[in-house]
């Protein structure tokens, strides 16, 4: 394991942070506005959601650069904004951190599909590696690539990420196939954990797609497949439309109850994704006996 991750998880599993993009929505950001532009655009109210997700007892805290890599910004960005941004995502969450959480910078996918011809694999390895030396640079703790759907990109990253020297967190969406437990190409939880594992990962998981329910047996499977740490970020349930509004009926007290039983399937990392809030990652510290960072 690496050592990063070894001291973290010294004295057990670690509450994560929750979702970003709704916290920034209840900050004006506009929804189908990319969030990654606020790192420049708005710091302020960026800092706001990594300072309350610290105080909620997050002990790692995420960087608001999922879609910073030069082909998901193609159309809003050149290459010296990409930088900047990712840079900016790095000093904002070590800011508000304070010392008091590690920061995992955020790595999401391209957007863009290699089955379809859409993206090769070289464009992928150079925008990833481009955007994983640029959050090292800026200092992060180590680097996350999550919500992947496609094995092939997230190996891809990957193997750019860990040019960074940086310890590197691989995560993908299990939310397809008759039983909701394989990624859209219709990978399963074991054959993902270990083909992660042979291709170098530091931990492996699953976030997004499903809800704290559906991830319980998911995180139990990837345990079987491998002894590297686990991150499980699921959402609040799943989202439903209401009057125009998305909306997630899990409450915070149900989800933190579905955590203690990551925890037991063997979860290491635990936090939340699409619906989830300080509330939730209180709710989730108070049901782990975790005590908040000091």
């Amino acid at each position: 394991m690496h050592a990063t991750l070894a001291r973290l998880l010294e004295k057990g599993p670690v509450v994560c942070d929750g979702a970003w993009g709704t916290e920034l929505q209840r900050r004006g950001l506009a929804p189908g506005r990319t969030p990654d532009l606020w790192n420049v655009e708005r710091p302020d109210a960026v800092r706001a959601v990594a300072e309350s997700y610290v105080a909620a007892g997050s002990r790692i805290i995420l960087t608001n650069t999922f879609r910073s890599n030069r082909i998901a910004l193609a159309d809003s960005s050149g290459p010296q904004a990409i930088l900047a941004l990712n840079a900016a995502g790095v000093a904002i969450s070590k800011s508000a951190a304070a010392g008091r959480a590690a920061v995992f910078a955020s790595i999401g996918p391209s957007g863009k599909l290699l089955m379809t011809g859409d993206v090769t694999a070289l464009d992928l390895e150079m925008a990833f590696a481009e955007q994983a030396g640029a959050l090292a640079a800026a200092g992060a703790d180590a680097l996350l690539i999550e919500t992947m759907t496609d094995l092939e990109e997230a190996v891809l990253a990957l193997r750019a990420a860990r040019a960074s020297g940086l310890p590197v967190v691989v995560s993908m969406v299990f939310d397809s196939g008759e039983d909701k437990d394989r990624t859209m190409m219709g990978l399963s939880p074991e054959e993902v954990a270990q083909a992660l594992t042979e291709a170098g990962a530091d931990a492996v998981g699953a976030n997004c797609g499903l809800g704290v329910q559906g991830y319980i047996s998911v995180c139990r499977r990837m345990r079987a497949s491998t002894d590297l740490p686990l991150w499980m970020k699921p959402n609040a349930g799943l989202p439903e439309l209401v009057d125009g509004q998305i909306v997630y009926r899990t409450t915070p007290q149900a989800f933190a109850s579905g955590a203690v039983a990551l925890r037991q399937a063997g979860g290491s990392f635990i936090g939340g994704c699409c619906g989830t809030s300080p509330e939730f990652i209180r709710a989730v510290v108070g049901a782990l006996a975790v005590e908040p960072s000091r």
